[in-house]
């Protein structure tokens, strides 16, 4: 098993010379489905393609000769007792809102994650690269929520304001992978920067606008909890149960104080540990002392004894503490983000577009569309609003000093990201969801205008983008 002493080349040699894993090996199975499925979940607009597909196919599924079981199945409320002792909304959530409320906690707590990570290593950390997407944001937040309430001002759609204040991030970074090198990489960064402030403020914006009937008693054993996950954090507490089972206290306390459970997700998330608990740059050193202690105990010209209890025993704690010191060498942010992604992309977020995008599409509401306030007014918010708040704050922004465009971006880069901006789906939905009551004329209204403009906006942008010149950094500028 040593062979410290080996070339690189001898060693890939041997490594090469393995038989491949069922998934990586040539049989039909894996060649024809797995490995192009492993492929295009690493694409970059995978995630983006995947939920697309599930809110078509709930759009199709609402509109068939069996609408009555998607809004049968969704609408189905499910009971939960515990004794004597009730819960004010746990006890009686519809499937939806357990997709809502509970699962889509993992999608915010990702979020949250990526948040955390864009403020402490990431684009946001220096306050002077952080201004211009901060304040581009903050204009792309503002300037839809003044035109949709232009259009619903004083009527029954008023509450709807939040809803084209959001940012897609999968979509809008999806579209920008498919433009190719026609962006230069520093407008990517800032339009994925500008998503994650905008996530931001959306949250903020759910958190204290789209919360009723304040618990104060939930509210402050949710906040205990979190003050639990501070300390187990501090005295370095690496249980992974530990924290699960303090995290789903705090979710069911942020759910009955009448605070969207969501944000439960995002605050677990900026509690979570940037840096790893053992030192990464004594992994090595430790790591080659206990594969020269599984050497000892499995000689390479002597097979294992698979009797011989004890040795297989000592190679297991090995094996295991090896785990142990890989796993804690590596900051349990990235772990959990590199973790959790695939589950939020492919699993929570397509469920949740299942769950809600499905609206009974009829002449009467297309042909309405331009007199129907609450559409009309998401569709100008979310491809007006934003191409105007994002590109009118940041040239606002470069004028005062504030920020300085990104190297090699020009305005008109700045102009597609605004566009791109206005791919509201996920969060736009999740707030129409919290705005209006399921399956009301109002939410329906409030879909249609978010997937007019998702798809106006994408497109235009895409368009925008890809008809543009080769930006600098490539043309040899």
């Amino acid at each position: 098993m040593s062979d410290q002493d080996d070339s690189p080349s001898q060693q890939a040699e041997e490594r090469s010379s393995l038989p491949p894993t069922w998934v990586g090996s040539g049989r039909p199975v894996p060649r024809t489905f797995v490995q192009p499925v492993l492929r295009f979940m690493r694409l970059e607009a995978a995630g983006g393609v995947v939920m697309l597909v599930a809110a078509v196919a709930a759009v199709a599924w609402a509109n068939s000769p069996w609408s009555d079981s998607y809004f049968d199945l969704f609408g189905t409320t499910i009971h939960l007792e515990f004794g004597d002792f009730g819960f004010q909304h746990l006890s009686e959530l519809t499937v939806q809102e357990w997709i809502n409320d509970a699962l889509m906690v993992v999608f915010f707590f990702v979020v949250g994650l990526e948040i955390k990570r864009e403020l402490v290593i990431g684009e946001l950390r220096d306050p002077r690269a952080a201004a211009l997407p901060a304040i581009a944001a903050l204009g792309g937040m503002v300037v839809p929520a003044v035109l949709y309430t232009l259009f619903n001002s004083g009527g029954p759609g008023s509450h709807g304001w939040g809803i084209p204040m959001a940012t897609d991030i999968a979509f809008a970074v999806g579209i920008v992978a498919l433009v190719g090198q026609k962006v230069p990489v520093t407008a990517k960064l800032f339009l994925l920067a500008l998503a994650i402030v905008d996530d931001l403020g959306a949250i903020l914006v759910i958190a204290i606008f789209y919360t009723s009937q304040l618990s104060l008693g939930w509210l402050a054993a949710g906040a205990a909890g979190l003050a639990l996950m501070w300390v187990l954090r501090e005295v370095s507490v690496r249980s992974i149960w530990a924290y699960l089972a303090v995290g789903g206290f705090v979710w069911l306390a942020i759910l009955e104080s009448g605070v969207h459970a969501t944000v439960a997700g995002v605050a677990i998330a900026l509690l979570t540990p940037v840096e790893p608990f053992l030192d990464p740059q004594k992994f090595a050193d430790r790591a080659r002392l206990m594969v020269d202690r599984v050497d000892e105990y499995v000689p390479d010209d002597e097979p294992l004894d698979l009797s011989d209890h004890h040795t297989i025993e000592r190679v297991q704690k090995e094996m295991s503490d090896l785990r142990t010191l890989t796993a804690g060498s590596l900051p349990p942010l990235m772990r959990l983000e590199y973790a959790l992604n695939p589950f939020s992309s492919f699993v929570v977020v397509p469920l949740f577009a299942l769950a809600n995008a499905g609206v009974v599409v009829t002449a009467d509401s297309l042909g309405g569309f331009l007199a129907d306030d609450v559409a009309l007014g998401i569709f100008v918010g979310l491809l007006v609003g934003k191409t105007l708040g994002v590109t009118g704050a940041a040239w606002l922004a470069v004028r005062l000093g504030l920020g300085r465009l990104p190297a090699h971006t020009t305005w008109r880069h700045m102009i597609g990201m605004g566009l791109l901006a206005g791919v509201g789906f996920t969060v736009a939905l999740f707030v129409g969801a919290l705005s209006f009551e399921p399956g009301s004329a109002l939410a329906d209204s409030a879909k249609i205008g978010i997937f007019a403009a998702s798809l106006v906006a994408g497109a235009g942008g895409f368009l925008w983008l890809r008809s543009g010149p080769e930006p600098a950094e490539r043309a040899g500028g």
